[in-house]
């Protein structure tokens, strides 16, 4: 079992601190469930716990980025975007250098229940201008977007997954900011996958081969940007196109994809996995992934339903 996109960035954030003198880290008392504690024990000086108070969080950051700090605010997804008017005056309106970390995103949190899970963030901080969206998929890529939101000048969006996920990029791998990457190719269907759902998606259409049934698979790490001209490539050649994601269908990663398909007049079939338009639910994670068909068998009947 791989690591939890969240121990991650924890990791990373704590190794560039070393060369980025001008990172500062606010935590929202939930340093250690996002990890921003592993940045807390090396950079005490440079962490400021800003108590239950996500609103004066978000504002205290978006004036230190103004004095040329690079300033991470963590906490659950669905806390922090849960301050979306905050957000869009002092950190989108203002083109602040402030990177927000929503950790705990989706079903995939379990027992916890709704009113834990962040289902809707993508939708909130897609519609905001200035901000980039970020969702990697295993530890090695999430390293990498840490590394892209320090040097980028502008505001990043990073969702992160509570549970541990597997590996899939190599040791070497490059993040390619708004540049899909394609885990398998393949002429039946395309799915476009992101976060927690990309190994999901891939181990169904490697088991999918075994009956013939040829999947292409596609990780999309950034959701904004997205990548237009792969998503053009890809449904021009292939047309049937799935989406699959941890987040509510409205407005995440397959409205972004039914946008880039309708605006450039391509008339492939297209297919969202998601939470369709309600709240989550307590469980474990293989019990509520199984349940929403976002498990591998579950990703394999909907393929096979599809074509």
């Amino acid at each position: 079992m791989g690591k939890a996109t969240r121990v991650s960035f924890g990791e990373a954030l704590a190794e560039l601190g070393e060369k980025y003198k001008n990172i500062v880290v606010l935590d929202a008392d939930l340093a250690k469930s996002t990890k921003a504690d592993l940045f807390e024990k090396k950079f005490p000086e440079r962490f400021f716990p800003m108590g239950v108070a996500e609103a004066n969080m978000i504002g205290v950051a978006a004036g230190l980025a103004l004095t040329g700090f690079i300033p991470f605010i963590c906490s659950f997804a669905v806390f922090v975007t849960g301050r979306y008017d905050t957000i869009r005056m002092s950190v989108a309106y203002n083109l602040a250098n402030v990177k927000i970390v929503g950790t705990h995103a989706g079903i995939g949190i379990g027992e916890d229940g709704n009113s834990q899970m962040g289902l809707e963030d993508i939708s909130l901080m897609r519609s905001l201008p200035n901000f980039v969206v970020i969702q990697p998929a295993d530890d090695i890529e999430t390293k990498k977007a840490v590394e892209f939101a320090v040097e980028y000048k502008g505001p990043v969006y990073l969702r992160l997954t509570r549970q541990n996920v597997e590996k899939i990029n190599p040791d070497n791998y490059k993040f390619d900011f708004g540049k899909g990457v394609i885990l398998k190719e393949g002429k039946d269907v395309a799915i476009f996958a992101t976060g927690a759902l990309v190994y999901n998606a891939l181990k169904a259409a490697e088991e999918l081969e075994k009956e013939n049934i040829s999947v292409k698979v596609i990780n999309i790490h950034t959701i904004k940007p997205i990548d237009k001209e792969l998503i053009i490539e890809t449904a021009k050649n292939i047309r049937k196109i799935i989406t699959a994601e941890d987040h509510n269908i409205i407005s995440g990663l397959g409205s972004a994809v039914a946008e880039v398909l309708a605006e450039n007049g391509i008339s492939a079939k297209l297919k969202r996995i998601g939470l369709n338009d309600i709240f989550g639910e307590s469980g474990s994670t293989s019990d509520l992934y199984k349940k929403y068909g976002f498990d591998i068998n579950g990703l394999k009947n909907s393929v096979k339903n599809f074509i």
